[in-house]
């Protein structure tokens, strides 16, 4: 027997290296948080603010809900503005009227706005409200305006506009102007010959132009410095009128807009940087705006409407006016909370995982901190926001989402850690020398099948009846096939191949595969010490028996196994594929979980201790995966599990994608019987080892990710629909929601890759090949185990080895019909997306992009059933 080497326990040395790796790690994490709230320093801006645009609603008031404020609430705005301006601009008369003799009391002056839109009645009234108010408050209102970029939204003709202008100049005293961006004026520029003065809006920011200067094609196009030309412009065009920047600022949170990012620092930076040239060259402008307006969030601006403030909601200022500005003032206990909570995990796997070479424990301490780093950014992120219940309902459906996805990120980076960074193997098992004739086990070799093509089960005996191997026998276990044709001949030939080889046939018969071995063990000869299982499909190796046996000399040996692998695949271009998405689990998965004794038992080229199996109760039939739930339960008994990366035997792929796609259905379902059958056996302390209940806890969480991954889906579908058709109630998702998903999706993609390259003895067309295989069976898998989970039981579907479709090439989709509809839906949701102003935002990008790389599994499942189709029969 090889040698197995043991782990070593860590030395004081180890735990020393482990902690430093830790602190190294943790010191990084804290230098990255360091980094992303590096202390901007622009220019000190000291004096009076010449003006603000304000709308002075609370924090949860809402004019579309009747709420507004009280006279009390405005006074205290109007009191903490006094301190900065003398002037404020208003945008209707007739919501918050009583801001005007509030505004007399403090003795701000106002530019009094109408709410001038498509309702020509609330325009009468606005306008009418708006004449008497400059009347009763000539000294407070010093100039009127007269429509808020009415004509922008198109919500009226121009003629309509020049006429309410003219009716307002005739009936008030104060200058009278009109309120539009600065390209308004350019396209009409008759419109200044029906006002006093010129309003101009400018925002760089929605014009997708970054605060710091960027030289684009030798062209400065800093966003101050762009506000600047924009304002000149409007001077050279109109020299004899006096120009007001009527609104001018950026946004502190909320979606991007191409180049321009949202953010405290930039909002610090534009603001300070056009303050400083307006008052060095004069000019007239109303700082846009005062405070964040939560409500603004679905008008339109997405997630950035409402964060446009000087002051927060709260009525706090977010930077200061002197002095370096920090993105996020709390990062240091944000940091310092991320490298504590990562800190004792790393420090743990650095002591328990020394073996490991330096790289590897660099690399998952590194994986443990961004992980940790993600949880307290996505705990802490939402307090940014001025989230709605329905953002705080998804953020609760989504953030256990996340902490699984990380859950399964780490479990993953482990396994990646594990495979390419070991020093060697702990658990390596290689063929052994043949014992002579005297020392050999007599091994009990079941095949039990089903409807199986009798040609094929003939193959599978014949490689059988030239083992070189003395002291064995094959039970042939047919069960429930109806047609005597199909096993007829199988008996027949098992008779004439002599008499170790013997035929039952089973009608009826329960429990379907495990009942048909159930039966088989009762049949076994007395002498026997070991039962093996194989496929009916299966051809072995002649050494098989003679090579592996040996190991069943340790009392401690319950089973040995071989990997699954396949045959006659290489000119099929389907057969091809799957064969190679099969072998990455055999030389990947098997060795990993192998390193615990936690191997799952497969149900061909497994040879069992006959005892150990009789035991512990035989094969189980209240499950579909009675062989993975056999290797359970033996290492619960205490016994170990060799695994050995040889291929003793080949049988053939799954014949179409039909039965591909039902088999991964039925092992997934399978699981889930097994994790709620055993559930304590998992979760509680006892026989088996921690690494055991890790791997058969964890080991499924790669389909669990399937399984999350269609029902994010389902309501990426359903959120997508309401953006698109109700805006104004379903906002854009925020990068909370986006960038994990995203980091998992790339995470995922590179690990698979990465290890096929290292592992699995095939080439770049046929690693990518069998990724697009792997993908296109997570919808199947996705519905196994959502019905493992809330169902007791379903039907044992045999893997068809021979093709049963043809016809048209439209029946090749018929396995992928519900694939074919998310596929086609998540199109749509795309389609509708880059139609909408959502497209416009990077969030709304990046939503597009999410929506493309979910549709990629179901995408694959339709290139798989295609090519499935186009392949045929044709073999190697």
């Amino acid at each position: 027997m090889s040698a197995r080497p043991t782990p070593t326990k860590a030395g004081p040395l180890s735990v020393i290296a482990a902690i430093l790796l830790a602190l190294v790690v943790a010191a990084l994490n804290i230098g990255l948080w360091w980094w992303g709230n590096r202390p901007h320093g622009p220019e000190d801006w000291h004096g009076q603010i010449n003006g603000f645009s304000v709308s002075l609603f609370q924090r949860y008031q809402n004019p579309f809900n009747q709420s507004f404020p009280s006279d009390d609430e405005i006074d205290s705005d109007l009191k903490l503005l006094r301190q900065y301006t003398g002037r404020i601009r208003t945008y209707s008369t007739l919501i918050n009227p009583q801001v005007f003799r509030l505004a007399q009391k403090e003795g701000l002056k106002v530019m009094a706005g109408t709410a001038i839109d498509t309702r020509l009645e609330n325009n009468e009234n606005e306008l009418d409200a708006l004449i008497a108010l400059s009347r009763r408050y000539p000294d407070t209102i010093e100039r009127v305006l007269v429509g808020n970029e009415a004509l922008f939204r198109n919500d009226l003709p121009l003629d309509k506009m020049i006429t309410y202008l003219d009716r307002a100049r005739a009936h008030i005293r104060q200058p009278v102007s009109i309120a539009e961006p600065d390209y308004i004026w350019l396209k009409y520029p008759e419109l200044a010959d029906h006002v006093d003065y010129i309003t101009i809006h400018l925002f760089p920011f929605w014009n997708g132009v970054a605060v710091s200067p960027q030289q684009i094609r030798g062209e400065d196009q800093g966003a101050v410095r762009q506000a600047e030309d924009a304002y000149l412009a409007i001077k050279q065009r109109f020299p004899n009128k006096h120009v007001v920047v009527g609104e001018i600022g950026w946004p502190s949170n909320g979606d991007h807009r191409e180049r321009a990012y949202p953010s405290i620092s930039d909002e610090a930076i534009f603001d300070r940087q056009w303050l400083i040239w307006a008052k060095r060259h004069d000019v007239d402008y109303y700082l846009f705006e005062a405070f964040d307006q939560p409500w603004k969030e679905g008008l339109g601006e997405g997630r950035t409407g409402a964060y446009w403030g000087v002051f927060n909601a709260d009525r706090q200022l977010k930077f200061p006016f002197t002095g370096p500005v920090t993105e996020d003032t709390g990062w240091p206990w944000k940091a310092l909370a991320a490298s504590l909570l990562a800190l004792l995990p790393m420090v743990w796997f650095g002591i328990r995982f020394s073996r490991f070479k330096l790289m590897g424990r660099l690399f998952f301490d590194v994986l443990v901190q961004l992980a940790c780093g993600l949880i307290v950014w996505s705990v802490t992120l939402p307090f940014n926001f001025y989230l709605s219940w329905v953002d705080w309902s998804m953020l609760v459906l989504l953030f256990p989402a996340q902490v699984a996805i990380l859950g399964i990120l780490l479990i993953n980076g482990f396994e990646f850690t594990e495979v390419l960074w070991r020093r060697q193997w702990v658990r390596h098992a290689a063929p052994l020398p043949p014992d002579d004739q005297q020392r050999q086990p007599f091994v009990s070799i079941h095949l039990a099948c089903y409807n199986e093509p009798p040609e094929m089960v003939m193959i599978t005996l014949d490689s059988l009846a030239t083992l070189e191997y003395e002291n064995f026998e094959v039970l042939v276990i047919d069960n429930n096939t109806k047609d005597p044709a199909i096993w007829k001949p199988v008996q027949e030939y098992c008779e004439k191949l002599g008499p170790k080889f013997r035929f039952f046939h089973l009608e009826p018969w329960p429990g379907f595969k495990a009942g048909a071995l159930n039966f088989g063990l009762k049949e076994t000869n007395p002498k026997a010490d070991v039962v093996a299982v194989i496929d009916a499909d299966y051809v072995v190796r002649h050494d098989w028996l003679s090579t592996l046996t040996g190991y069943f000399h340790d009392p401690k040996v319950a089973v040995v196994q071989c990997p699954q692998a396949h045959r006659d695949f290489e000119h099929n271009r389907f057969r091809r594929m799957t064969a190679w998405e099969y072998d990455g689990f055999f030389r990947i998965g098997m060795h990993h979980r192998n390193e615990r004794n936690a191997i799952i038992q497969h149900g061909t080229m497994t040879m069992v201790r006959r005892s150990a199996l009789e035991g512990t109760g035989g094969w189980s039939e209240w499950t579909i995966c009675e062989d993975a739930e056999l290797g359970l339960r033996l290492m619960h008994a205490g016994y170990e599990l060799v695994y050995v990366d040889e291929l003793m035997g080949k049988g053939l792929t799954p014949a179409d994608f039909k039965a591909y796609k039902s088999q991964r259905y039925r092992w997934a379902f399978g699981a889930m019987q097994i994790l709620k059958g055993r559930w304590t056996w998992m979760t509680k302390k006892g026989p088996l080892s921690s690494g055991q209940r890790f791997h058969f806890l964890t080991g499924w969480f790669s389909w669990f990710a399937d399984a999350l991954h269609l029902i994010f889906t389902l309501m990426a579908i359903f959120w997508t629909a309401g953006m698109v058709g109700l805006p104004q109630t379903f906002s854009l998702p925020m990068q909370l929601f986006l960038i994990p998903v995203i980091g998992f999706f790339f995470a995922k993609a590179i690990f698979g890759v990465v290890l096929y390259r290292a592992r699995v003895p095939c080439g770049w067309y046929d690693t990518i090949m069998a990724s697009l295989a792997s993908m296109s069976l997570s919808h199947a898998i996705a519905r196994g185990i959502l019905h493992g989970l809330t169902r007791e039981k379903t039907s044992f579907v045999v893997t068809a080895k021979s093709r049963r479709l043809g016809g048209s090439n439209f029946a090749a989709f018929t396995p992928v019909r519900e694939e074919m509809l998310m596929f086609i839906a998540l199109m749509l949701c795309v389609i509708g997306m880059a139609k909408s102003t959502a497209a416009h935002f990077t969030e709304g990008q990046l939503w597009i992009f999410i929506l493309a790389a979910q549709s990629i599994p179901y995408f694959s499942a339709l290139v798989g059933a295609w090519i499935a189709h186009r392949s045929g029969d044709k073999a190697g």
